[in-house]
């Protein structure tokens, strides 16, 4: 069976808006370590979908943008 929202996903939280877009980090079990655009959050991935296609672009135009400024990993 495939893990949902692995490593690298583009996800964004079912109930709310609040935290954005984000991108999936680190896996624990049915917890997903996210990077969202102001804060690392662990959320239970059946609370998590897939990003929409603009919600995608924006996370990764987040990431490439820091990126840019402070150089390393996002």
């Amino acid at each position: 069976m495939q893990t949902p929202h692995g490593p690298g996903a583009f996800v964004a939280h079912t109930g709310t808006d609040v935290y954005g877009p984000g991108k999936v980090i680190g896996v624990d079990g049915i917890h997903r370590r996210v990077r969202f655009t102001h804060f690392v959050a662990t959320i239970r991935a059946d609370d998590l979908r897939p990003a929409s296609p603009r919600e995608t672009r924006e996370i990764q135009e987040w990431l490439r943008a820091k990126r840019q400024r402070y150089g390393g990993e996002w």
